[in-house]
């Protein structure tokens, strides 16, 4: 047994699963993006400082190179510029207090020790967050921040020697783990733990120095964890708005649908006037209700067309059977000569013949349709078959008194069904004869389009208004002055005319004037 779920609740379901799985993918892409660029950035920043110490200790050895001093210019015992006096100064700070600066040379250079000063104080003395030491190319410590107990930074960067393997550094008690790095390679990034803290951190050779520099990793954690929270916590507010607003959207754009049902169920075969509810909104529902709307209109068509034919039949059938029962009767109850035996007995031969032309007709039309019927299509002379059509023409025409007139194209090549062409041109031309009064004119032409074979039929008969011209291939329709006079015919030679061209995948064209004439033309493609 099928589960009977509403489509609404499953598009709210489908919805929802949507907005799940798109929170989902978001959220994991901005935890990633926020996460590596945080790092990123980190990485950036130790990079910076790194760089800016290295440029503190060249321009320091810089200066220690000039004859005149400042209060850093120092040379060492050896008479050696001492490239790391700025941080020996330093050390000497934190165990004797402030020192008494040296007399300045001039004020320029007073002016350039403050800077260095400045630039100094802000990196060196107060690191926050970062943990900073500074060893020289032997790997022999000089420097390291306040932050930094004697043995917190156990990482030094050595020259290339093959494998990794551990080292004794003389300058502290502490043994000190060395990262042996590829030849070229001048730095690295790694993670150690600090004060149970753990610490980024960045080991860079310079030609001058080994940096090391580190950073706390848990102001990015506490970063992160502030934006997995707000994830988290924002995640089921928008699933709850979004599953809300996908129940309300639904159940608002399903209203309509609810109305179209409610419509279709009055719809049945005695109220096919009636219509689907529309929209003046060109979206999904609204083409679907005019789509409906316009099936429903030719259902109603096809309807009123069932009755008319059927209420047509009747007409056709009746009659004839009434004449031949009519003198079937007269022949049974009285006495009549020979002769006129005949009479009745050729009387209802007639009748009979024409309603087995009415049985036949039907019957082939209902194969047609059926696909039953087979076209021949052989390519053939169809201007021959045109100039055999006009002399029938002119042998029907001839005890009416009407002109035949042609004009030909010749040699005509194409594909198409000899008998059925003829079948269809001769019972347009037979209703030109019909229609057309004594002393009017018939004309029969065959020319060439860019894509089509023109037949054109065109007599001064009496002609059709508009509302019959939509209704001359129903079946035994006639128009009502064929009606009221003695013109002999069913109401199915258009029909068929219909089918025939259809089944060649061409087209009638009919253009009539009320009491002025008729033009009928029909397209057969050259491409068929």
């Amino acid at each position: 047994m099928a589960i009977k779920v509403s489509l609404r609740l499953r598009l709210t379901f489908w919805y929802s699963t949507i907005v799940v799985l798109s929170l989902t993918a978001f959220g994991v892409y901005t935890y990633i993006s926020v996460s590596n660029k945080l790092h990123s950035n980190l990485d950036a920043s130790l990079v910076n400082v790194a760089l800016t110490l290295d440029y503190i200790i060249k321009q320091n050895t810089i200066e220690s190179l000039k004859p005149s001093k400042s209060l850093w210019r120092t040379k060492r015992i050896d008479g050696e510029p001492d490239k790391f006096a700025l941080f020996r100064e330093d050390e000497r700070r934190r165990f004797v207090g402030p020192l008494r600066p040296v007399k300045k040379a001039n004020v320029k250079e007073a002016e350039k020790d403050i800077v260095w000063s400045a630039i100094f104080e802000h990196i060196l003395l107060d690191p926050k967050n970062y943990y900073i030491q500074i060893a020289d190319t032997n790997n022999q410590i000089v420097w390291r921040s306040r932050n930094l107990k004697s043995d917190s930074l156990p990482v030094l960067m050595v020259e290339s020697q093959g494998t990794d393997s551990t080292t004794s550094n003389k300058n502290d008690t502490a043994k000190k783990l060395a990262y042996y790095l590829p030849s070229g390679v001048d730095s690295v990034f790694t993670s150690i733990n600090v004060d149970k803290q753990e610490v980024r951190l960045l080991i860079k050779k310079t030609e001058n120095a080994v940096v090391s520099i580190g950073y706390t990793a848990e102001v990015i954690e506490n970063q992160l964890k502030d934006t997995f929270l707000s994830l988290i916590l924002a995640f089921p507010l928008i699933l709850i708005a979004s599953i809300s607003g996908g129940m309300f959207l639904s159940k608002f754009s399903l209203r309509l649908v609810d109305e179209i049902t409610q419509s279709a169920h009055e719809i049945t075969a005695k109220h096919l006037s009636k219509r689907l509810p529309e929209t003046h909104i060109d979206d999904e529902i609204g083409r679907l209700t005019r789509t409906l709307n316009e099936m429903i209109e030719r259902l109603e068509n096809s309807f009123a067309q069932i009755k008319r034919f059927t209420s047509d039949a009747s007409h056709e059938l009746r009659t004839p059977l009434t004449i031949l029962r009519g003198e079937l009767e007269v022949a049974l109850h009285s006495t009549k000569t020979e002769e006129q035996y005949e009479e009745i007995i050729i009387s209802a031969l007639e009748e009979v013949e024409r309603l087995s032309n009415v049985v036949e007709t039907l019957l082939e039309l209902s194969r047609a349709e059926t696909g039953q019927v087979k076209m021949n299509f052989e390519l053939q002379d169809l201007a021959k078959l045109i100039n055999d059509i006009s002399e029938d023409a002119e042998t029907l025409s001839e005890n009416r008194n009407i002109n035949v007139f042609k004009n030909i194209e010749q040699n005509v090549l194409c594909k198409f069904d000899s008998a059925r062409i003829h079948q269809a041109v001769l019972n347009i031309v037979d209703n030109a004869v019909k229609y057309t009064p004594s002393g009017g004119s018939i004309t029969i032409e065959l020319k060439q389009s860019k894509d089509y074979y023109e037949i054109i039929v065109s007599d001064t008969g009496m002609g059709m208004d508009e509302e019959d011209l939509n209704h001359i291939f129903d079946r035994f329709y006639r128009v009502d002055k064929a009606r009221s006079s003695d013109i002999q015919g069913i109401g199915l030679g258009l029909s068929i005319v219909n089918w025939i061209i259809e089944a060649h995948r061409g087209k009638i064209l009919v253009n009539s004037k009320l009491n002025e004439g008729t033009a009928f033309t029909l397209l057969i493609p050259k491409n068929l």
